[in-house]
């Protein structure tokens, strides 16, 4: 019965494979169309009096996946993603754009940390610096959402509408009860006692370490977050403090009594507020552009410098090989900081990191290659939401580190985990091994038993080897004593403002902040170009692939029913098979 389930599903989800190359098809050709008579492939001109419009309710990555359907009209056909640089760009070119009058921001839930929305949201300040102006308006605001709206001139909110003000709060998830019912036993091996990655696999809840480190990180956060938007609101410190804590803001009516919101307003009333700004007759259309056609207005660089600066994007987890969207191939990623290094015509490169680390060797190897590039250019680095564990490994050989103050950094420290699933195999699967070895220690990473005592000594050992080489190299690039960064280590989270306190970071500031300081150390601040990479794969490489796994996934879960959701977190738990530099937690923070 289960052969042919299987067999049905897989069946199914080839069905569905062919259903969608068939409308790939037919959005083909419609895109030839639109090509021969003028559309998909024409530039965008940009009307008089356009306001450049930024639906910002999505995942908000480092880079952008391109998608040619873009602006052509079919559902999905606007790209699920927002890529981060490709933003700041856009909004930087609307600043000088004579054209575009303003900025409408619209946002509820942007998916995304606080040092992205950081980087959004100077932008936008920068924006209004040339006196043009910026709406924010929402039918609901989450905390990171009404933080971003709060740079706005004006912010607006649906009359029914509610603003979330009332702090920051993580959530760790805990597997232990799964692995105790299916009987899977986590051999732990770790050094520091924040070390707290292998916490899930081995507690219910957080350990009290566990809980300073992250209340002392979500503080300095929010500390931040209350500082900026007490400066753009005018409100004083104090007061958002006791508004949020107090949780006074519980309606939409009570968001404008406590200065949070300008005025209640519904869609048809904002687009009065814009024609009157507009200068439009009451019945007037404002001219929206939106982000995705505004880009392609323009040529993503105009610069024609024969000096680049090499941005090389980190964005995911860390693993060895040629990686992949949400993963960093430590094989390809130290192939990129190698080609930058050899190519004169790169005077300077910084690596944008936005990663919780991953595998150690990975980390190390593409250590390597910044230490090297270091010794021919200069070498920045510039911390995005996440730069923890092998993300730090990646920065700390770089010249100058520049982060967020909202940036989780730190968590300089090292675990191995293996996972003894004998009692699942042999209890619940009826499944027994056996096995020959020339010596004591023929098999060092196996779930068929569990480890011997003399096994444990040489993972724990190991595990402490790694850490000294962490921690030393650590020292080496920050230019500090390996105990006086042991002191700061332990596998310790800090945000970006507590890491230059302790002297892991040396800037506070963004992306733009990192660029002109590679620019100054190459000395090309007067003459310079900008490029990203790795280039992106194409969009229908992309789409296949993605294809191929939703056919995969679908299969899975019509297999496994409601156990599926076991299966996905036993995913998970292997990608920390092995010796890990690896942020603490699967950290989410709302």
């Amino acid at each position: 019965m289960n052969f042919f389930k299987t067999f049905l599903a897989s069946c199914l989800g080839s069905l569905v494979a062919l259903i969608a190359l068939f409308f790939i098809m037919i959005m083909l050709t419609v895109g030839v169309v639109a090509g021969l008579t003028g559309g998909a492939d024409e530039q965008v001109i940009v009307s008089d009096k356009s306001v450049l419009q930024l639906d910002l309710n999505v995942q908000i990555t480092e880079q952008q996946a391109e998608n040619p359907f873009a602006g052509l009209p079919f559902p999905g056909a606007e790209s699920a993603t927002v890529g981060l640089l490709p933003l700041k760009q856009a909004i930087s070119k609307a600043k000088d754009d004579p054209k575009i009058e303003g900025i409408f921001l619209n946002v509820s839930y942007p998916m995304t940390g606080f040092a992205t929305l950081e980087e959004i949201r100077q932008s936008i300040l920068d924006f209004r610096e040339s006196g043009k102006w910026v709406i924010a308006y929402a039918d609901a605001m989450s905390e990171g959402a009404y933080y971003l709206a709060s740079a706005a001139d004006k912010v607006y909110l649906n009359p029914e509408g509610d603003v979330e003000f009332n702090g920051l709060a993580v959530e760790v998830t805990f597997f232990k009860k799964m692995f105790d019912k299916l009987e899977i036993k986590p051999e732990i091996f770790r050094v520091g006692q924040f070390k707290s990655a292998v916490e899930p696999f081995m507690l219910e809840k957080m350990s009290p370490e566990n809980k300073l480190q992250l209340t002392e990180m979500i503080n300095s956060i929010y500390d931040y977050v209350l500082t900026r938007v007490s400066d753009s609101r005018g409100i004083e410190k104090s007061r958002l403090k006791e508004i949020s804590d107090k949780m006074l803001v519980r309606n939409a009516k009570l968001s404008v009594e406590h200065g949070l919101v300008d005025s209640l307003l519904y869609y048809d009333q904002v687009l009065a507020e814009l024609r009157g700004k507009l200068d439009l007759k009451e019945d007037g259309k404002v001219k929206f552009i939106k982000y995705n056609k505004y880009r392609k207005s323009y040529t993503e660089s105009t610069a024609v410098s024969s000096n680049e600066v090499a941005v090389i994007v980190a964005d995911g987890t860390i693993m060895m090989g040629t990686g992949d969207r949400g993963v960093i191939g430590g094989d390809a990623f130290a192939a990129e900081i190698r080609k930058a290094r050899e190519n004169d015509k790169v005077k300077a490169i910084v690596i944008r990191i936005n990663s919780p680390g991953g595998s150690f060797v990975a980390s190390d190897m593409m250590w390597r290659e910044v230490k090297l590039a270091t010794e021919k250019k200069p070498v920045i680095a510039s911390m995005s939401d996440y730069a923890a564990s092998g993300g730090y490994y990646l920065a700390m050989a770089c010249d100058t580190i520049v982060a967020q103050p909202h940036t989780i950094t730190g968590s300089i420290g090292i675990f191995s985990v293996l996972f003894d699933a004998s009692g699942l195999l042999n209890n619940k699967l009826g499944i027994t091994f056996d096995d020959v070895k020339t010596g004591e220690y023929g098999e060092m990473v196996t779930m068929s038993r569990p480890l011997t005592d003399a096994e444990k000594n040489v993972w724990q050992t190991r595990t402490e080897e790694i850490y000294d080489t962490f921690t030393r190299k650590a020292a080496e690039g920050r230019g500090m004593s390996q105990d006086d960064i042991k002191l700061v280590a332990s596998g310790r989270v800090w945000t970006g403002t507590q890491a230059k306190e302790k002297k892991l970071v040396d800037v506070l500031g963004d992306y733009n902040d990192a660029i002109e300081i590679a620019a100054k150390a190459a000395g090309i601040e007067d003459d310079y170009k900008v490029r990203l990479y790795p280039y992106q794969k194409p969009f229908f490489q992309q789409f296949m692939e993605d294809i191929e796994e939703n056919s995969r996934v679908s299969a899975m879960k019509e297999e496994l029913g409601s156990n599926y959701i076991y299966y996905q977190y036993w995913q998970e738990v292997k990608k920390c098979n092995g010796v890990q530099a690896r942020m603490p937690f699967e950290l989410v923070i709302q």
